[in-house]
């Protein structure tokens, strides 16, 4: 992990503020959602991005019952239910 150089307090609500240098190189808008990770002894941001609850990919996904699954792990679905019948 690469450090910034950026110090910053946490307030008395556990706030802490991301610097605007840092938002704008991973284009983080005012209310986009982030994820939190632990990883050992660190704290992670990450700009969440919604995936597909198989195989993690970003890209074509459709939501069911809740749930996004992408395209190609849809069409591995169907085929797999074809072939149960």
């Amino acid at each position: 992990m690469k450090s910034t150089g950026i110090v910053r307090k946490v307030d008395e609500l556990g706030r802490v503020v991301i610097p605007i240098e840092l938002r704008n190189k991973f284009n983080i808008a005012v209310k986009d959602p982030i994820e939190i990770y632990v990883d050992g002894s660190s704290i992670v941001l990450k700009k969440y991005e919604p995936n597909c609850i198989f195989c993690g990919s970003t890209k074509d996904l459709i939501e069911y019952k809740d749930k996004l699954v992408c395209a190609k792990c849809a069409e591995n679905l169907n085929d797999a239910k074809e072939n149960n019948e």
